[in-house]
This record gives C-alpha cells, structure tokens and sequence, in this order.
C-alpha cells in the first residue's frame, strides 16, 4: 500500500509540474458522435432453425471535447442481443509539454500492437484473454519525444467500472470473481516501446505486471504478461505478428493456486487458461475502388493460438478470413470465423482453458454493418 500511495503522489507532483510548464492548446469545443451496427451470422454449432439470424449488434455515443487545454473523450455502447451495456472509455487528457500527454481515466492498456492487433471483426485471440485493445482505470502516459519512438507508460488501479446487468458486463475482458475465486484484478503498470525503424515499419517491446487480488484470503498474486510485436507496410500489404507470453498468478479461496482463471465480458463469463503463449498473425491487402459509394476493399486473413502451460489442456486456435469494405462512413466486415477450442467459436465455457481433445473446428459466417457519425 505504501508503495502506491508514494507512486501517486509521485505522479501527482510530475503532473503539477508538468501542468504549470504546459502551452495553451487549442480553443474549446464539444463533439458527439456514435454508430449503429448490425449482424447477419449462421452458425455451425447452432441447431436453431431460425439461423441465419439479423440482428441490432450495438449502438453507441459518443462525446470528444476541450475546455482550458483538458481534453475529454468518451464512449458508452449498448448492446440489445445480450441486454447489456456499458462505458468503452473515458477519460481526461492534458498535453504536459509539446512530448508528453497524459490521460486520466478509463484508457486503452498499451500492450502489444495498439489500436488493434487484428483486421477483422473478430479480433484476434489476446483480445478474449484481456490482451488486446484491453481498457482500464488509471492514469497513462505517452511520450514521443525521442526521435522515432513512442513510449508508454501506465498505472491503472482498477479494472474499468462494470455496467449492466452484472459484473461481467464490460467491453474489455478481465478476471471476474467466480464461485469458488474471489478475484479482482488491481494495481497494474504497463510499459510499451514502439520503434519506427522506417516510415513501414514497427518494432515493438511492451510489459505488463499487476495483482490478482483475492477478497476472501485478503492476499494478491503477481500477474505478468510480456509482448513483441512487428507490424509492417509494404505497398498495399498490411502485416501484423505478435508473440505474447503470459502468467496469470492467482488463487482460490481455499487458497490452492489456479491452473484457469474465469474471465468476463459482455454480460458473460468464461474460463481462460492461467498459462500460456500465443503467436498472432494477419496479413491485410488495400485494393481502391470507385464503386458508387465504395472506396476500397480490404481483404486480410487473421490466424491467432494460444498453447497452455498446463500438458493436459488443448491449444485454442482462431482462424479468420474476410474482408472490409469501406463506403464513407460505413464500414462492412464480411468473415467467415473458425475456431477450434474457442470460447466464442462453439467451446464456450471451457475452451480457452483446458478445453477438448476430440473439440472439432466449428465456424461462424457474420457480417457486420456499422454506420459510424
């Protein structure tokens, strides 16, 4: 406790520098915005009938503005299919000098490949283990004053706040208390490196460390994760590929330590292997085109696999072809998702942890209709 309470008012006494030596920015305003989308799937593992269904995915607002140099962005969705909703950010920002801008708040972790580390709808498979575009409660710095490189650094004390119905109803996926784990997720620091060693090409390091924190024992274990990424531009080829290796340390209340840990999103809960590596990789190609409202096409393929630190639990694999066709401000995602082992892919409650020898691929034909204001 000590050791946060002096890292806050560390980061506090940074900040009031930071802020008396800091420009004026721009002049205030406010700007809303949102989206609606829509999904049309099939599923393989369904035997309901009514498939293939259409239906209202999400819609979302959103509010960006400034006032005295602070900046405020934030985003709440809501989503009719699973009766949830749910804040997707927000936060504070304040540029500290012409190098260093802060956010205080709901903010994107920076780990591993950011925005995303995927071209589909899908993700790839960190984002369902809560390591990709993953959002949090604290306080994020970014720094880019060294001559191509980007540095991040973060402290978030908390998961972000959970919404409605329950405590799994969130956007980005953390450890939620199970009946037998009393676990919450706390104290995390996050650090990012991204190296621009030419205009098409990134090379990046980033390093994760925090607390699984347990009510009932009143006792944390330590949680790791550690990412290299390279994502590249070649013509109109797009690459990403990543390597993660993670430890999500934690404990059950009777005190014996876990080999899978449940993990939540959505409204839904799912257990997730404590242990593992996963290598990620997609490759995206841009194609113009003047097609009434359609400007471009982008096809890409999307492959990610978790293998598990424990022998007996199966790997989880994450295939996805598609493609993303862009008419203004409307974005079209055509996939068609396979998995095998895959919690979202026909193995729900126990695919990404110890899943199942005979598990066969299942797939999932969706297409995704956002209009974005």
């Amino acid at each position: 406790m000590k050791k946060v309470v002096f890292t806050i008012f560390a980061i506090a006494a940074f900040l009031t520098q930071g802020i008396v030596n800091a420009q004026e920015k721009n002049e205030d305003y406010v700007k809303f915005g949102g989206a609606v989308r829509y999904n049309i799937h099939d599923k393989s593992w369904n035997d309901d009938k009514t498939d293939p269904q259409f239906t209202w995915d999400t819609w979302r607002l959103n509010v960006n503005a400034r006032t005295a140099g602070v900046d405020l962005s934030f985003e709440y969705r809501f989503y009719p299919v699973d009766n949830s909703h749910f804040i997707h950010h927000g936060w504070l920002g304040y540029g500290l000098s012409d190098d260093l801008y802060m956010k205080l708040g709901v903010s994107q972790v920076p780990f591993g490949i950011t925005k995303y580390a995927s071209h589909s709808w899908w993700f790839q498979i960190p984002y369902y283990v809560g390591l990709e575009d993953d959002y949090d409660m604290g306080m994020k710095f970014d720094y880019t004053g060294i001559e191509n490189l980007e540095l991040n650094f973060a402290y978030y004390h908390q998961p972000e706040p959970k919404g409605s119905p329950n405590y799994a109803s969130r956007y980005s996926y953390d450890i939620t208390p199970s009946e037998d784990a009393s676990l919450k997720e706390v104290n995390q620091f996050n650090v990012r490196a991204a190296y621009n060693v030419s205009e098409s090409l990134e090379l990046g390091l980033s390093g994760q460390f925090g607390k699984n924190y347990n009510s009932v024992l009143d006792e944390s274990e330590s949680s790791n994760a550690f990412a290299a990424h390279l994502v590249g531009n070649f013509g109109n080829f797009n690459f990403k590929g990543e390597y993660i290796s993670y430890n999500f340390g934690a404990k059950d209340d009777a005190g014996n330590d876990l080999d899978a840990v449940q993990m939540g999103a959505y409204g839904y809960n799912y257990n997730v292997a404590a242990e593992g590596n996963i290598w990620v990789a997609g490759l995206a190609y841009s194609i113009p085109v003047e097609w009434g409202p359609i400007s471009n096409i982008q096809p890409y393929v999307d492959y990610s696999v978790i293998t598990k630190d424990v022998d007996e639990f199966e790997n989880s694999e994450h295939l996805v072809p598609g493609m993303l066709i862009t008419a203004g401000s409307i974005y079209t995602y055509v996939d068609y998702a396979m998995g095998k082992n895959n919690a979202w892919l026909g193995s729900w409650t126990n695919g990404l942890a110890a899943g199942d020898p005979d598990a066969e691929w299942e797939s999932r034909f969706n297409i995704n209709i956002g209009y974005y204001f």
